[in-house]
């Protein structure tokens, strides 16, 4: 292998570089190299040299600390990535072909573990086709022996420069991605305290209905507890159960639109009032449907009268054209609307509303949900309803709904 002379009267000269290692100065060991490098200040760039040819590590080397670089020399593929776990250098120089590992597979390497390093390759390969594949897989640029001291420097001070743009771009990427994370942060809170706004208007609205609607007092609160812990049961996700537990909590607020005669009727209603309060299911979903947040939520109100088999209203839609969220809260609507006080009949049991909706399964109600609702003990029923009756704390549906099941905090 040549390389033009090192020495300052020697530019343009080729030597001949085949003389027996034995002749140079001993390499130093991988753990003395390795220390070597960690303990030199870094005043300058430093350069590892990679080259199996003593004479060619000693002339580049020579070459470089004359212009003021620190270097470190390897004589091959194994020492040089042993020495590299310093993390140390800002630049590699490597020949190609060598005894101890082929200066592609370092060149790999290096990539790998080391993706910001420059690699120039140093080789007497004088052949197109390598130096394509070299800039292939990475290395920053290809320097042909035999070359001159400046050529050297040139390619030297060029990958350096390369380097250093590469470390620039990647600061500002990161100050970059930093900044979008602290804009996303302020957003998703600015995002959270927005949604719990409307959440406390949304609780507003459900208090008015109760006091329009005394007969239910305390129905929304409860139903939306019992529907969000069966929609658990089946595995809702979490940003899902949200929608669907603001849709149980309004489900009833077209209510606010039915005249209070016919609302407050203490007997039965005639068909034609039967008509007009069948009509809350419409009048709920003209209110949400134009509030972006509620937009889902207002198809469960408009759907929450739907059966199982077609017969309910105001679209008699069945089976899976009914939305999930409206057929989990049929059965919770059901379990407390039969163990509730009414002015007609008095509260019925828990084992009671389970035998009802079993009997129901497959017409007013979807099968798939009542056998997870048989599949939560009465106790848990018995339980939640305890804890819902006797909470005097703000009761947020879209709360709980992030909370473990039958949790109102």
């Amino acid at each position: 292998m040549v390389l033009a002379g090192a020495d300052d009267g020697g530019l343009g000269l080729t030597v001949n570089l085949a003389e027996p290692e034995e002749s140079h100065p001993a390499v130093k060991s991988p753990a003395e190299s390795h220390a070597r490098a960690a303990s030199k200040p870094r005043e300058g760039a430093w350069i590892l040299v990679v080259d199996d040819e003593p004479h060619v590590r000693s002339m580049i080397g020579a070459t470089l600390e004359r212009r003021g670089y620190g270097v470190q020399k390897a004589v091959g593929s194994r020492e040089a990535l042993e020495i590299l776990g310093s993390d140390a250098f800002d630049l590699v120089l490597t020949d190609i072909v060598m005894r101890d590992g082929n200066g592609m597979a370092l060149l790999e390497c290096i990539q790998r573990q080391h993706p910001q390093l420059p690699v120039v390759m140093v080789t007497a390969v004088h052949d197109i086709g390598v130096a394509i594949d070299a800039m292939r897989r990475g290395a920053c640029d290809y320097l042909l022996k035999p070359f001159e001291r400046e050529q050297l420097l040139s390619t030297v001070h060029r990958a350096l420069d390369h380097r250093q743009v590469m470390q620039e771009s990647h600061k500002y990427r990161l100050g970059l991605e930093q900044a979008v994370q602290a804009r996303t942060e302020m957003l998703r809170q600015a995002m959270e305290d927005l949604e719990h706004s409307y959440d406390v208007m949304l609780e507003a609205l459900g208090d008015a209905l109760d006091l329009k609607d005394s007969e239910t007092e305390g129905h929304s609160k409860r139903v939306t507890a019992y529907t969000i812990m069966l929609a658990r049961a089946l595995g809702i996700a979490s940003e899902e159960l949200k929608m669907i537990a603001r849709g149980a909590f309004l489900h009833d607020i077209g209510k606010m639109a039915i005249p209070d005669e016919i609302l407050r009727k203490p007997g039965k209603l005639t068909a034609e009032e039967q008509v007009v309060m069948r009509e809350h299911c419409t009048r709920g979903y003209s209110m949400l449907r134009k509030i972006p947040f509620l937009s889902e939520a207002a198809e469960i109100v408009f759907t929450h009268q739907e059966h199982h088999d077609g017969t309910g209203y105001p679209s008699e839609l069945r089976g899976s054209q009914i939305p999930i969220g409206s057929r989990i809260f049929a059965v919770a609507d059901a379990l407390d609307a039969i163990t509730s006080d009414r002015p007609y009949r008095k509260a019925r049991s828990f084992e009671e509303a389970r035998t009802e909706i079993e009997r129901c399964s497959g017409t007013q109600f979807d099968p798939h949900i009542v056998d997870a609702f048989l599949e939560i003990p009465n106790d848990y029923w018995h339980e939640l309803r305890k804890e819902m009756t006797g909470q005097n704390k703000r009761f947020l549906s879209f709360e709980i709904a992030n909370g473990p099941a039958g949790s109102m905090a």
